[in-house]
């Protein structure tokens, strides 16, 4: 099969093909293209150095499992017809594209809309440019095909997405426990009334997933240094949106300067959509990067300090607590940056800040694994004897501030 495929050699899964057809032509699109320079992880490389993969990678090694998954089902009778196989692929391929810079850490920041609907948005764009080749892989991307397993396989809680940045998080960071039998779990993929089901034998594949699943985030996405790094960039992003609108003119990108001044949301896509696809596609990272360069000369002192303190990798604590953070130390905190600093209470307000995370590592309300046992039956996952060994919905309250502040007395 690989004659008729475009192949690349990929650090976690060795040589993988791209099929020679609308799935190539789209990869070497410049939309696509972007996705090699914005980081998988955003800023998680503070604390894993390796962690320098980015949603090009990502993207790629979705589209292998998928494949892979395509010819699991196919050998096991399940009918999927051609212009399937390549919509499916076409849909998982472009999943992400709607990602902007350092992923989702400013997507609230700088965009007023979600990072799929935004790659709703760019596939109909190209689907427009392609001549119309993308209807299918667009109806399945929604979930309005009939076929509902093909969805399954993009979007559910068993998805070649989480098959792969599970697997290449893992790699990348150096984080073992992260490391999950992916190949095993698609050889036990299956179909049954038109949903995706995982055959018994995969069980214990399927719950080692999720575990892994659960040590990851804890572990690296919401590691407590990484996010108050992200915190950190979205306050400077902030901060900047704010000096934009009173007219300051930074020397930083031009597509970068306007989304500061003027944020995209569903409205600017909706009065033409073209455009702005393309002035979102102008910014990635490294635009963010030469800003915050700019930004340690500004005159504006908040906007200097946090952008110096996060390139110099003077990262601020983040304190994790099971309650809600007190007003009093909020108070205490913030008092103590006014005598440190001598910044007025507007402007402390970008150094101390409070927020909440939650994880919930398996959903037992919506759209379970189901597992397809050998007398025929499906059960959900949740009525799994092995399932009971996962905490249900995780809620984290924490309060970030400059570390430093730790040594001044009130």
């Amino acid at each position: 099969m690989m004659h008729n495929m475009k192949i690349l050699n990929d650090p976690v899964y060795g040589f993988v093909g791209i099929p020679y057809n609308q799935v190539f032509s789209l990869v070497e699109h410049p939309f696509f293209q972007r996705l090699r320079r914005i980081k998988q992880l955003s800023l998680t490389y503070y604390v894993y150095p390796g962690a320098l993969h980015t949603r090009y990678n990502h993207a790629i090694g979705a589209l292998h499992l998928m494949i892979q998954s395509i010819e699991v089902l196919k050998a096991k009778g399940v009918e999927i017809s051609k212009e399937e196989s390549t919509a499916v692929c076409i849909a998982i391929l472009l999943h992400d594209i709607g990602h902007g810079p350092f992923s989702h850490t400013l997507e609230n920041t700088l965009l007023d809309i979600h990072h799929e609907e935004l790659s709703l948005h760019f596939m109909e764009a190209l689907n427009a440019e392609f001549g119309g080749d993308l209807g299918l892989a667009i109806a399945i991307f929604k979930g309005d095909y009939h076929r509902k397993f093909l969805h399954q396989l993009i979007s559910s809680q068993l998805d070649m997405d989480r098959l792969d940045y599970l697997n290449r998080d893992s790699f990348f960071t150096g984080v073992s426990e992260g490391v999950i039998g992916y190949d095993r779990i698609i050889k036990m993929l299956n179909v049954v009334d038109g949903e995706l089901v995982v055959e018994e034998k995969g069980l214990y594949s399927i719950e080692k997933f999720l575990i892994a699943r659960r040590i990851m985030y804890w572990q690296v996405y919401l590691h407590k240094t990484v996010m108050a790094a992200e915190v950190m960039l979205i306050k400077i992003f902030e901060r900047a949106k704010v000096l934009c609108a009173d007219g300051w003119t930074p020397a930083i990108s031009p597509a970068l300067l306007q989304i500061l001044r003027n944020p995209l949301n569903k409205e600017s896509f909706k009065l033409d959509r073209l455009k702005n696809l393309k002035v979102f596609a102008s910014v990635d990272d490294y635009d963010i990067v030469m800003a915050l360069k700019v930004f340690m000369d500004s005159e504006d002192r908040i906007l200097s300090f946090l952008s110096t303190s996060l390139l110099n990798r003077n990262i601020f604590r983040l304190k994790f607590s099971d309650d809600p953070i007190s007003e009093k130390e909020v108070k205490e905190w913030t008092s103590k940056a006014m005598e440190s600093l001598g910044f007025n209470e507007e402007e402390v307000a970008y150094l101390v800040n409070t927020g909440m995370e939650a994880n919930s590592t398996y959903n037992r309300s919506k759209n379970e694994i189901q597992i397809l046992f050998k007398d025929g039956s499906v059960k959900p996952m949740s009525e799994c004897f092995h399932f009971n060994f996962l905490p249900g919905k995780v809620v984290k309250h924490y309060i970030v501030y400059p570390k430093f502040l730790e040594s001044t007395p009130l």
